[in-house]
C-alpha cells in the first residue's frame, strides 16, 4: 500500500488515529544515504515542532539536540509551534540552509515530509511517525516513544498506591504511541492490584493543559484516587484534589512532590546519537530507530522516587527492581500493545 494511499484517512489533528500503523511501507534497511563523511566536524542539525519545546515529548529531543550541541558534535536550529500547513515550507528552508539532518514529529504531515525528503536526498530526515521506514525514501528514518518498559514499572508502583482501586487516565489522542504507554501502564497495574479499574479518556489535544485538568477532575468526580498523566494538566488536577499521580516522559515530581508517585522518562539520547554517527560515517539510511527507546537501549528509565521512596512499599520497590534487571538482561519482555486500551 502506498504511503498517500494510507494517509487518505487524516485526522483533523495533527496526528491521526493510527491503528495496525505498521501497515505502513515497511522495509528497512534500504541503501545507504551518499553523505559525504564529516570527520570530526559538528553537523548542522534543524529541527521542526509543532508545539513548544516545554511539551513533553518534544522537550526530550530538544533537550538531546542541545546536549549534542554543547559536546560540539551538531550546530543546532529549530522552530517551534509550527502549523501543519507550514510545515513543508520550513523542513525545505532548513534543507536549503545547508543542514545535515532534520529532526521533527510528522505525524500528521507524512505525506509532505516524505516529499521533502524525495527532493534532498542528500539530507537526512529522522521523525516521530507512526509509519515504518520506506525503501523508496532511503534518507528518511523514523522513531517513536517506545516506553513501554518504564510505563510498565509506574504501574507496578501505582497498582500498590491506589487505594480505591480506580484510576484515571487522561490521554491526548489513541494512537500507537500514546496506545503502548498506557497499555503497558494498566498491565503493571494489575501486577499489584489485579482488581484495579479504569477510567480512560482522551482530550483530543496534544498541548491543552486545562481540558487535560478538567478530564481529570471528572475521573477524579468518578472516584479515581489516582490518575496516569500522559498529558500536561493531569497532576494539577490531582495536586488540588489531594490525589497520585503518575508521571509520563519527564519527571515533574519537583513541580508536584506529594502528588507524582512516579514516571517513566524516556531518553532521546540514544536515538540522535545513533543518527549523527550514522550522517557523520556518511552511513545514514532508511531505519526504524525505536528501538533505541526500549530500556535496554538506555532510552527509557524509571525516576528517582523522590519523595515517595519512604511511601512506597519495600516489597513493591524489590519487585519493581527484578522486573527492570529481567528488562534489561532480556529474559522479560513488556508487551508492545498499540490497541486502543479499554476501561473498565
Amino acid at each position: 500500500m502506498k504511503i498517500e494511499e494510507e494517509l487518505s484517512h487524516a485526522f483533523l489533528s495533527r496526528r491521526r488515529l493510527l491503528k495496525g500503523a505498521a501497515a505502513g511501507a515497511a522495509l528497512i534497511g534500504a541503501g545507504s544515504l551518499p553523505l559525504r563523511a564529516l570527520a570530526a566536524d559538528p553537523i548542522k542539525v534543524a529541527a521542526v515542532y509543532t508545539v513548544p519545546t516545554e511539551q513533553q515529548w518534544v522537550s526530550r529531543i530538544h533537550k538531546a539536540a542541545n546536549a549534542a550541541k554543547a559536546r560540539g558534535d551538531i550546530d543546532y536550529v529549530f522552530s517551534e509551534n509550527t502549523s501543519n500547513n507550514d510545515y513543508e515550507r520550513v523542513m525545505r528552508e532548513y534543507c536549503e540552509a545547508g543542514n545535515k539532518l532534520i529532526l521533527g514529529e510528522v505525524f500528521g504531515v507524512e505525506e509532505a515530509a516524505r516529499s521533502v525528503a524525495k527532493d534532498y536526498p542528500d539530507t537526512a530526515f529522522l521523525m516521530g511517525s507512526s509509519f515504518k521506514p520506506d525503501a523508496a525514501v532511503p534518507n528518511f528514518s523514523v522513531f517513536d516513544n517506545y516506553i513501554q518498559d518504564a510505563s510498565y514499572l509506574t504501574g507496578i508502583i501505582a497498582g500498590a498506591m491506589t487505594k480505591s482501586k480506580n484510576i484515571g487516565m487522561v490521554g491526548g489522542y489513541p494512537i500507537p504511541e500514546v496506545n503502548r504507554l498506557m497499555n503497558a501502564f494498566m498491565a503493571g497495574v494489575k501486577e499489584s492490584a489485579p482488581d484495579a479499574k479504569f477510567q480512560i479518556a482522551f482530550i483530543g489535544s496534544w498541548f491543552d493543559p486545562p481540558k487535560a485538568k478538567e478530564t481529570a477532575f471528572a475521573q477524579i468526580d468518578g472516584g479515581s484516587d489516582l490518575l496516569y498523566a500522559e498529558r500536561f494538566g493531569v497532576s494539577d488536577a490531582a495536586k488540588e484534589r489531594g490525589k497520585l499521580a503518575v508521571g509520563n516522559v519527564i519527571d515533574t515530581q519537583a513541580d508536584y512532590p506529594e502528588t507524582v508517585v512516579a514516571s517513566a522518562l524516556w531518553d532521546f539520547q540514544p536515538t540522535l546519537d545513533k543518527a549523527i554517527a550514522a550522517v557523520k560515517a556518511g552511513q545514514f539510511k532508511a531505519e526504524d530507530y525505536g528501538v533505541y527507546s526500549f530500556m535496554k537501549a538506555g532510552g527509557c528509565s524509571l525516576a528517582p522516587l523522590g519523595t515517595f521512596e519512604t511511601k512506597v512499599p519495600d516489597a513493591i520497590k524489590a519487585k519493581v527492581t527484578e522486573k527492570e534487571k529481567a528488562i534489561k538482561d532480556g529474559s522479560f519482555t513488556v508487551e508492545i500493545n498499540d490497541a486502543e486500551p479499554k476501561a473498565g
